[in-house]
């Protein structure tokens, strides 16, 4: 059975309500092995930016919560070096983000120890705060995430089903 064959039987599962999330997971394994990461990261972002998942902030922080600690770092880093060398000063330093902004010197990168520290709360707020400052933010921590895709799988079942709708739909064109 070819690729679209398995997305299509599992999206037909899923709006029929008889798809378990190991189906889900399963056929999210499979498309995530043979698509281009490109093309993954493209329906990650889809699915960052859609109004049937939680918002992009809320996302970004439950992933950012599943993650090791140098997926953590990278993360931070990547999303920190989108805003630019003023990052401190976009985001401001009160509330969540208060201990994040102590550890952003000039030049400097957050180490996997540093982020081990930061809570998943603070990481929301960057992250939605960011993507108001910058925009194509979410592109970026979707072309991170697509890198570690079995960290995906931690967004949920409908999520996913509909990352995969998004990849099969660019697979045809």
């Amino acid at each position: 059975m070819g690729l679209q064959d398995t997305i299509g039987q599992v999206l037909n599962a899923v709006t029929g309500g008889k798809a378990s999330d190991a189906d889900i997971h399963a056929a999210y394994d499979k498309v995530a092995g043979a698509v281009p990461q490109g093309d993954l990261a493209a329906g990650i972002a889809h699915v960052f930016n859609s109004d049937q998942t939680p918002e992009f902030g809320k996302m970004v922080g439950g992933l950012f919560n599943q993650s090791s600690p140098d997926q953590k770092a990278a993360l931070l880093n990547q999303v920190l070096g989108a805003l630019g060398p003023n990052a401190a000063q976009l985001l401001g330093g009160s509330g969540a983000l208060a201990g994040l902004a102590g550890m952003l010197k000039p030049g400097a990168t957050i180490t996997p120890q540093q982020a081990q520290q930061v809570k998943p709360d603070a990481v929301q707020v960057l992250a939605q705060q960011a993507s108001q400052k910058n925009p194509s933010i979410v592109d970026t921590a979707a072309q991170f995430y697509a890198q570690h895709p079995a960290l995906v799988k931690t967004i949920g079942a409908s999520a996913l089903a509909l990352l995969m709708s998004r990849v099969s739909s660019t697979q045809k064109t």
